[in-house]
């Protein structure tokens, strides 16, 4: 059996895809921590007990918060070791101006999925049923590229793993990490 029909993505073109949504996107994240540019100082504010005003969210969060008064879905489901790492800790310290904006996000103990099979890859993003952008990672949690597919069967694929695993998610707001 041959891989996939997989080709070259860019950051420009997920934030492209997240705000040309017609219906929907789901977002499956799998590790414990990253290490985006653009979260780490914020994180180390949040590490040393400073205040994040999450301004440089705001684009995120307007564009969620557009989805929703259009009736278009955003959801995310976050695997989670326990204890939670850090990087998780720190992302539910402000999961909730998320929600706020329009996305439901569940938390998923890891230990939950024991009979859920995942896409070898990880990270990946479903939009509107049609198209997968799948997120790679090194070992640190750095981005090193992204790709995307439109064969059916892989979309249909990630699709039915993201349902599998939601249907295990904790709400975000109502989640208690042990």
């Amino acid at each position: 059996m041959n891989p996939p029909s997989l080709r070259r993505a860019s950051y420009h073109d997920l934030n492209a895809l997240c705000r040309g949504i017609t219906t929907s996107f789901v977002h499956l994240e799998t590790r414990d921590a990253y290490g985006t540019e653009v979260e780490l100082p914020h994180m180390a504010k949040w590490r040393r007990g400073e205040a994040d005003d999450l301004g440089w969210l705001g684009w995120w969060l307007d564009m969620l918060r557009e989805h929703r008064a259009a009736g278009r879905t955003c959801r995310r489901a976050r695997v989670v070791s326990e204890p939670v790492s850090d990087y998780q800790q720190w992302t539910l310290s402000h999961v909730e101006r998320f929600v706020e904006a329009g996305e439901d996000i569940r938390y998923v103990p890891r230990r939950h999925l024991v009979n859920v099979a995942l896409p070898g890859s990880g990270d990946f993003y479903v939009f509107d049923d049609r198209l997968v952008l799948f997120l790679h990672y090194a070992g640190r949690g750095t981005n090193t590229g992204f790709e995307v597919s439109e064969d059916p069967a892989v979309v249909r694929s990630c699709r039915d793993a993201f349902a599998a695993v939601w249907a295990y998610g904790i709400p975000a707001l109502d989640y208690r990490p042990e």
